[in-house]
């Protein structure tokens, strides 16, 4: 892992793999390090990717100040990151709850971005409900042996955090399009990447700005939107609207896909999103 001083000098991780231009990658959770993102299914062939683990999570230090936990504050630490590298523009890819954090480094650092890659992005910055749809989807799964179990888990309320673990396992399957060994081993592995402090910390306080989807309309960065057909957050028909408050967007529904395309088909996720970027280098 390789180290750098952010804003607040806070000590923060980041590991390069792969090779070609540079593609600055930030996880999400929130709180989870970055290591659930693995190689994005052999991304790295075409691409470096320089993965960083936010602040409070894996190898990066824990921040004096709590409250720079939350989603807007996370938006220094790549500008932060940028700065180390030493790159005037970068292309930049966040998932899940980091597609927030990236919303808004765009919003607010348009001219520092090549290019922006969203996959599977929570919507609550942009002040877009994340589940539009999703009784679609759900009863598209409904043939699946796990689906009964896995659907009364994702409804149930736990008792303590011993049957909340239980409860998430129980409902993994639906946010992968195959649950086979790849989706077990990934969703084994998550409970050990979490931080609570930075996964509590994430939205604590904060408050979606209602201009900030004008503003998306004026977007000059070139962005993809990565939708898995089978996910339940957020689901394709959520992204689509997210995709409206952009100029320049497009958006790729990856077919039998959940919240996790690269695991349920590297080589489609991979190729997609290195055919977008190469409009660039």
């Amino acid at each position: 892992m390789r180290r750098f001083r952010s804003w607040d000098g806070t000590e923060l991780a980041y590991r390069c793999v792969g090779s070609g231009p540079p593609l600055v990658c930030v996880p999400g959770g929130p709180g989870q390090a970055v290591e659930y993102l693995g190689e994005l299914g052999g991304l790295s062939a075409t691409r470096t990717l320089v993965l960083l683990d936010n602040r409070g999570t894996g190898a990066s230090d824990v921040p004096g100040d709590p409250a720079s936990y939350r989603v807007d504050r996370l938006v220094d630490d790549v500008e932060a990151l940028r700065r180390h590298l030493e790159l005037d523009r970068m292309n930049l890819l966040g998932h899940s709850a980091s597609g927030g954090i990236c919303l808004l480094y765009a919003d607010r650092h348009p001219q520092r971005l090549h290019r922006l890659v969203l996959v599977a992005p929570s919507l609550r910055v942009a002040g877009i409900q994340s589940d539009l749809g999703v009784a679609d989807v759900l009863e598209r799964r409904s043939h699946e042996p796990w689906y009964a179990e896995a659907v009364a888990a994702l409804h149930a309320d736990a008792a303590d955090p011993e049957e909340q673990q239980r409860y998430r396992w129980l409902a993994a399957p639906l946010l992968y399009g195959r649950w086979d060994d790849a989706a077990r081993a990934q969703a084994s592995a998550e409970p050990a990447q979490f931080s609570a402090p930075a996964t509590d910390g994430f939205y604590a306080g904060f408050t979606p700005d209602p201009a900030l989807p004008a503003r998306l309309a004026t977007l000059p960065v070139p962005t993809l939107l990565v939708a898995g057909e089978h996910d339940i957050w957020p689901t394709a028909t959520a992204v689509r609207e997210l995709a409206r408050l952009f100029a320049h967007a497009e958006v790729l529904v990856q077919p039998a896909a959940g919240h996790f395309p690269w695991v349920d088909d590297p080589a489609a996720f991979a190729s997609a999103v290195a055919r977008f970027l190469r409009a660039v280098h």
